[in-house]
């Protein structure tokens, strides 16, 4: 029930996933809307998927934590309950993120060693996909949870990308140890410091350069990285297009398309679905609020390739060898 465009795009990002990746699901909602979007595909009913019924549903613009203890009925918290119960092997959502965030943490609990959550993307650079953590679940941190989220984002970058030892940047105002503030400077110390593949300070306008594979930050300035980022691809985007429309014509204009539509699809966040929810003891993938059905469809797919390998067991296990735990 959460998401720009829910439940119809939700749902239908859904049944793609049952129909074409065999995932079986559990639609936490309202049963009645559920079974109309159901209802307009013909072979959902010959899929895997049942609805958990759900009284109530938190709105993007509710208080997360007032808005749980006020509906305990409330669709989120029935469907991490459904995961903390083994009914389901992932919580996957697109609605409110901070309600999401505090119903995984409430339902899952941590994993032994790490002090708090943090929400992980992939995103492009000139190489492949490195990962930002955290980008919008802390907005105030300690030097030890930035080192946390490094140990987490690496194994993500591990299973998701497939890099056997990911480089590791820290997102500062200058390249020099020296440089930041005192949580960057700290941070630097530890990292440098500990087991992981640290390569140093990394600068806003390096994000995507390809020179680090896990980009660490608190999560105020990853969720403004973030959202800077995804403005100024809509801004590139739109005067491509406009570039398009009015200078070329013929091939040219073809060639272009073409080229375009490339570029879409390097830095379309729809291709990687959803932003892990790294450190709580279960798997939760959160998506983005706009996501579209085909966003939607990825992000369960993620989420089931991510629970047939074991993502939360393998995470708890680094942090464990690593030894980053609170320093």
């Amino acid at each position: 029930m959460g998401g720009d465009y829910a439940p119809q795009t939700i749902i239908d990002g859904a049944v793609a996933a049952a129909r074409d990746h065999r995932v079986g699901l559990l639609l936490a909602g309202d049963r009645a809307a559920i079974e109309r979007q159901l209802g307009r595909h013909r072979d959902a009913a010959r899929l895997d998927v049942e609805i958990v019924e759900a009284a109530d549903t938190i709105g993007m613009a509710e208080s997360p934590a007032s808005a749980l203890r006020h509906k305990p009925q409330a669709s989120i918290r029935m469907a991490a309950a459904a995961v903390s119960d083994g009914r389901a092997a992932a919580l996957f959502s697109a609605g409110n993120t901070g309600a999401t965030v505090v119903a995984a943490h409430s339902a899952f609990g941590m994993i032994a060693g790490v002090d708090r959550p943090a929400l992980a993307i992939t995103m492009p650079t000139r190489e492949h996909g490195a990962v930002l953590v955290d980008v919008g679940a802390n907005a105030e941190c300690r030097p030890q949870h930035l080192v946390q989220f490094a140990a987490m984002g690496t194994v993500y970058a591990r299973l998701a990308l497939g890099l056997a030892r990911p480089r590791v940047g820290l997102l500062s105002i200058g390249e020099e140890e020296t440089k930041g503030n005192d949580l960057t400077r700290e941070t630097h110390r530890l990292l440098k410091a500990g087991p992981l593949n640290f390569i140093g300070n990394l600068e806003a306008r390096d994000l995507y350069s390809g020179q680090a594979d896990v980009v660490v930050c608190d999560g105020f300035t990853g969720n403004i990285a973030l959202k800077v980022s995804e403005g100024l691809v809509d801004m590139v985007e739109d005067l491509l297009r406009e570039e398009i429309r009015t200078s070329l014509g013929g091939l040219g204009s073809f060639f272009a398309r073409r080229a375009f539509r490339q570029f879409r699809r390097r830095v379309d966040y729809s291709e990687y679905g959803g932003a892990p929810l790294l450190g709580v003891a279960g798997l939760c993938i959160v998506g983005h609020g706009r996501s579209s059905a085909k966003a939607v469809q990825n992000a369960i797919v993620m989420a089931s390739r991510f629970a047939a390998h074991g993502f939360v067991e393998r995470i708890e296990q680094e942090i464990a060898a690593t030894g980053v735990s609170h320093h």
